[in-house]
């Protein structure tokens, strides 16, 4: 019997995967499964395990492959077994609704927002998913009472219940859009979407009236699965536990630098006033001093965009790295996505050649007081700011994703590492202050540091909440009297950490393995290093797991 190439495994792999996972090859840029959703029932869940099992034994059968083919077929094999830890382990579509809101509303924004085809074309795929939207909930109200595994986490459900109605308001931007198409699709929109639109609210009501008196799941996974998701999902060399300890000593080292940084600043924005013996009332009046500074609630989106333009100035003009071609977008979070995070970048697949990605940057929640908006304002002032867009633009996510939908590894760009994305987006922040950005603004450097202590500090938060017992006020307490943060941003990340597990170690993790390859590359380079092939090098290969760029890298 022939054996199967690398070339003709891999096809059927990404096939298969792609059948069974519709919205992710929508992500991609594979387009032949707009119009579907997951099966979401327990017979779609067996079938994706099969279909893991065989793809596995297939690509375990494989021999005398080069090392590039090596290499992403090492890749595959790790993503089949996060997939089946997804489903059999972890589970989440049996205890976490927030889930299917992501879900739908993820596979819906994407046809909406993409100009990767005419919008006669994107519009008939989402009809066919607004259509599917009624059975899809169905499934996920059995899921959410088959009372397999966990028991249902009452704060998933509550922010489910703030998230979800977000996917009806897509389903009405659908319509919206119609009004330029044809009359027989206007009209398959259209009837499609009052009954999903009425789904999605009788699946909310049913969140807040039946399921929610009933949950009584906790949010922390605990260290057993914490520790397996860990290893998993970041694809981690080290554990929990070592990990903790370097965030730990970090901690306290880039707090002693912020002290010095903030003595040297405190006669231009303090004054003659003399300087408190305590380090972090020091430190903290600095930091509230400069924060004042700080955009209008509705300027952050033009604030930003102008930072964007200045920082592309800045790369051109020290030839730092290649500058992308691909368009950014400088947007406001959606609706079903803002219970996840301050900021984010929304890339296309690597499939999905030269459209749009969206920095997107959350509002401050309707209902807040005039007080959480403008301490909300404060933690995202001027300098923060300028630090956010070079971590989520350029040269950060922005930069990074479009370098890695060029490379030519499908499974290197399709199942990129969250830790190579975040580890690079905080590892270039800090390259870019040690290239002068900024320079004429010593305080810049105060906010920079005050950046990688959060990127610290998140790490320890989330170890310590779902393989510990760490309590709501210890967290408030390292985030705002240790990581001087504001209470409303504190507040937004506990939650967050709740909803993420694992997701938020990935920061200082991937920053310190994006540091390591640099001294490696230093030291094999010696007086010769320069930073734009070093930093080209890096972002060349897709985005694979860490271990994988440093066995590219060095082998």
């Amino acid at each position: 019997m022939r054996v199967m190439s690398f070339a003709e495994a891999q096809d059927a792999f990404f096939a298969d995967f792609f059948r069974h996972f519709p919205v992710h090859a929508t992500e991609a840029g594979n387009h032949e499964h707009d119009h579907r959703w997951p099966d979401l029932t327990d017979a779609g869940r067996e079938e994706r395990l099969a279909w893991m099992a065989d793809a596995r034994a297939s690509l375990d059968a494989l021999e005398d492959l080069d090392r590039a083919s090596e290499i992403d077929r090492r890749v595959l094999l790790a993503t089949i077994d996060e997939l089946q830890f997804d489903d059999e382990d972890l589970d989440e579509l049996s205890w976490s609704p927030i889930g299917y809101g992501y879900l739908l509303g993820g596979g819906l924004f994407s046809l909406l927002s993409r100009e990767f085809a005419p919008l006669d074309e994107r519009l008939t795929s989402a009809a066919g998913r607004i259509e599917g939207i009624p059975a899809a909930l169905d499934a996920a109200r059995d899921n959410l009472t088959s009372g397999r595994g966990r028991a249902v986490s009452a704060f998933h459900v509550e922010k489910a219940i703030t998230t979800v109605p977000g996917v009806a308001d897509l389903c009405r931007t659908a319509v919206a859009m119609s009004s330029d198409t044809n009359d027989a699709l206007r009209a398959r929109v259209t009837t499609a979407a009052e009954p999903a639109i009425a789904a999605v609210d009788a699946f909310t009501a049913w969140l807040r009236d039946d399921l929610l008196p009933t949950a009584d799941g906790d949010f922390r996974l605990g260290r057993d699965l914490y520790e397996r998701k860990f290893h998993h999902s970041l694809k981690a060399t080290i554990t929990p536990s070592e990990l903790e300890a370097r965030a730990a000593t970090a901690y306290d080292e880039i707090r002693a630098e912020m002290l010095r940084i903030a003595r040297e600043l405190w006669p231009a924005w303090i004054g003659d006033e003399p300087m408190p013996e305590d380090g972090d009332t020091l430190t903290r009046r600095v930091l509230d001093a400069i924060a004042v500074d700080h955009p209008k609630a509705d300027e952050l989106l033009d604030f930003c965009r102008a930072e964007h333009e200045r920082i592309l100035e800045f790369v051109r003009e020290r030839d730092l790295i290649g500058l992308p071609d691909e368009p950014l977008q400088i947007i406001w979070t959606p609706p079903f996505l803002r219970a996840f995070g301050g900021a984010m970048l929304i890339p296309p697949g690597p499939l999905d050649k030269g459209l749009d990605s969206f920095f997107a940057i959350t509002p401050a929640p309707d209902g807040w007081t005039d007080e959480q908006v403008e301490s909300k304002l404060r933690e995202d002032n001027a300098r923060s700011l300028r630090i956010l867009t070079i971590h989520e633009a350029t040269p950060g996510h922005y930069l990074q994703l479009a370098w890695s939908n060029r490379c030519d590894s499908l499974p290197r760009s399709v199942f990129g590492s969250g830790v190579f994305a975040e580890g690079w987006a905080v590892y270039v922040t800090q390259v870019m202050m040690d290239v002068g950005y900024g320079a004429d603004d010593p305080a810049l450097m105060l906010a920079h540091w005050k950046y990688y202590l959060r990127a610290a500090t998140n790490t320890l938060m989330d170890i310590r909440i779902h393989a510990g017992g760490m309590t709501e006020d210890e967290a408030m307490t390292m985030m705002v009297d240790g990581g001087f943060q504001e209470r409303s941003e504190a507040s937004e990340k506990w939650n967050r950490a709740r909803l993420s597990s694992t997701q938020l170690c990935s920061y200082f993790l991937g920053g310190v393995e994006m540091t390591e390859l640099e001294h490696e590359a230093r030291r094999r380079a010696g007086e010769a290093f320069e930073w734009r092939p070093f930093l080209e090098s890096v972002v060349s290969h897709g985005t694979p797991p860490m271990p994988v760029i440093r066995d590219i890298l060095f082998g």
